[in-house]
């Protein structure tokens, strides 16, 4: 599957394959609800979709690494040569890192803003020395950087059918809809890199505060505040799904089954919670096997559906696919 879709990106270097290759190993191992997902694209824009998450995972890695023991200078330092590495990169230059390699080339492939991996690398950079958040004005400072802009990189890969402006603060709700999700499931788990992800405010509303989560998750007791709080954070996030849900119907029809999926998928992970009883402080809420099969048939449905509305239907004029041809514009 990794050689189908790297002749299909037309990416042709042996080393450039390689990195790609890497980027996909790190989405498929790490981010298996997404990768899941984004088996649905076309087989043409999984590779750039693989490079831009499999760079996030890389860095999210240096900064997250609790199993190696790296200290918070060692990581710094790792960081600062991911930070440099790339630079060079979309300056034109190969990179060191072999996902540093392929997310450049997608960067230069798409047209993708420099700026967005600057922001992004802002964001990995406070996880360093960052520990919560006073409001949730604040969180969403740091979700621009971390979250956002990979709804924004991933707008060129996926096209659009209105000028890509008008998509983009769908795809950037998109982005922190799916991060407030992963708070939510990895409350404890981020307790445990001494993170608090949920701002203060929302959990004080409720008569939370760090110490109280700290001993729930240490003696494995619930609390109704915190559970009060953390359905605070639930409702907080489903009204963020609400905001990115009208961009859909902006994406180019051949890759909304995808972003379809991984939303189902997602969204998923907050009605695993809730049917878990909000037991995010001492266990991960996993989406069962059976509904991730359901989302990936439901998206395959969809593709054959728009193939045979393609065969018989004339494709409209779209300015925002560039100069493409009839055929290439409606998938056929």
């Amino acid at each position: 599957m990794t050689r189908r879709e790297l002749d299909a990106a037309g990416i042709t270097d042996p080393a450039l394959r390689s990195a790609y290759a890497r980027c996909r190993q790190l989405n498929a191992h790490h981010g298996r609800t997404y990768f899941l997902a984004t088996r649905l694209l076309p087989l043409e824009r999984r590779s750039a979709v693989h490079a831009l998450y499999g760079f996030a995972r890389w860095a999210d890695d240096i900064v997250d690494d609790l199993d190696r023991g790296r200290t918070p200078h060692e990581r710094d330092r790792l960081l600062r040569h991911l930070e440099n590495d790339l630079a060079h990169g979309l300056r034109g230059g190969a990179g060191d890192v072999p996902v540093v390699r392929a997310v450049a080339d997608t960067a230069d492939r798409y047209g993708i803003d420099h700026r967005l991996f600057a922001d992004f690398m802002v964001s990995m950079r406070s996880d360093l020395s960052v520990r919560d958040y006073p409001t949730y004005a604040d969180l969403r400072t740091y979700m621009h950087g971390s979250a956002a802009v990979i709804g924004l990189q991933m707008l060129p890969v996926l096209g659009t059918v209105v000028p890509r402006e008008e998509a983009a603060p769908h795809a950037a709700a998109l982005g922190v809809a799916f991060q407030l999700t992963n708070f939510l499931r990895d409350v404890g788990e981020d307790l445990d890199r001494d993170r608090v992800y949920l701002p203060a405010d929302l959990l004080a509303a409720h008569g939370v505060d760090r110490p109280l989560l700290e001993w729930s998750r240490r003696t494995g007791r619930r609390d109704r505040r915190i559970r009060a709080a953390l359905t605070a954070a639930e409702a907080l996030t489903r009204s963020v799904y609400r905001q990115a849900e009208p961009g859909i119907a902006m994406l180019d029809p051949r890759v909304r089954p995808c972003i379809r999926a991984a939303r189902t998928l997602y969204g998923g992970i907050l009605d695993a919670i809730a049917e878990d009883g909000y037991a995010v402080l001492h266990r991960r809420s996993v989406v069962p096997r059976r509904r991730r099969a359901a989302a990936a048939a439901a998206g395959l449905a969809h593709i054959v559906g728009a193939r045979v509305r393609a065969r018989v239907a004339p494709c409209p004029a779209a300015p925002a696919y560039g100069g493409r041809t009839e055929r290439e514009r409606c998938g056929r």
